[in-house]
């Protein structure tokens, strides 16, 4: 890029900037800033372009570059507006440029798209980079976010978890679900697991296979595994499948589990009217002994 054309291009940069809004503004309707609020695309017009300029004076400068990149993204604009806006700001610059040159040959020409294209090519390469990079990294985030939701284990009580599945389960998930039901049963010292199924949609061999692989590796580390949420439909599927879960407790809901869970654990509800009477044949039973 050479001097001359900075100088000239530094020289018109009100002319420029005025043209590129004016033009940029004529892409509102039916795009990505449709639904944009007049107040805010002008501010990030106004800034988008000041970074451009900027880029021109200080060469290498990248900070700003991220900071806007990340701007965006927050406030969820494609990464059309970024490429879309820099090549409307090429053609105006270079129609500026044209139009106040007294001699336009083909080298003039060639000259200035060379030099137009050492300015934004740049800004474009790195402001997509920039933008897919922070991109990619917000859904990791969230991929990780979702994973550690997608099997949570619960300790309802002393001794007795619950995890509540929902949605489909795959191989990655399973492993999820495994991983995270060895080490809650260590951690919360439990003795009975509840895996409640009511939010699986389907249960085929493969569904089965992994709730079944979770359950024995619950009772190898000495912990009761019961499944809830078995939907008609669902114990429909499992017997036509011909998949035996006859050496796990199932139950129709978690209520049921939860009942049967207290019972492997010594305890039981007792209604507050009935508790004299339980009292007294408690009483009476050890009595017996």
């Amino acid at each position: 890029m050479d001097n001359k054309f900075k100088k000239i291009v530094l020289e018109n940069s009100d002319t420029i900037v005025h043209n590129w809004l004016n033009e940029i503004d004529t892409m509102k309707s039916g795009n990505y800033s449709a639904s944009i609020t007049e107040e805010l695309l002008e501010n990030t017009n106004r800034e988008f372009v000041n970074i451009i300029f900027s880029s021109i004076k200080n060469q290498g400068e990248t900070e700003h570059l991220k900071e806007f990149a990340e701007k965006l993204i927050n406030l969820g604009w494609q990464v059309s507006y970024i490429t879309d806006g820099l090549q409307l700001f090429r053609r105006v610059t270079i129609d500026f440029i044209l139009s106040q040159s007294d001699k336009i040959d083909t080298d003039y020409i060639s000259q200035l798209l060379h030099n137009v294209d050492q300015w934004v090519e740049p800004i474009i390469r790195q402001l997509v980079n920039e933008y897919s990079g922070n991109w990619e990294n917000i859904v990791s985030l969230q991929r990780v976010a979702l994973q550690e939701l997608s099997a949570p284990l619960i300790p309802v009580i002393d001794n007795i978890t619950v995890m509540p599945l929902v949605g489909t389960i795959d191989t990655e998930r399973a492993k999820l679900i495994m991983e995270s039901l060895l080490d809650g049963v260590i951690k919360h010292n439990s003795e009975v697991v509840l895996i409640d199924i009511t939010g699986v949609p389907v249960v085929d061999t493969m569904v089965a296979h992994h709730i079944i692989q979770a359950a024995e590796a619950v009772r190898l580390i000495g912990a009761t595994c019961i499944l809830v949420g078995i939907r008609p439909e669902i114990a429909q599927t499992i017997v036509n499948l011909g998949i035996d879960l006859g050496k796990f407790h199932t139950k129709s809901s978690l209520r049921k589990g939860f009942i049967t869970a207290l019972e492997i654990t010594g305890r039981r509800i007792i209604d507050s009217r009935d508790k004299d009477d339980a009292i007294e044949q408690m009483i009476d039973s050890l009595s017996g002994e």
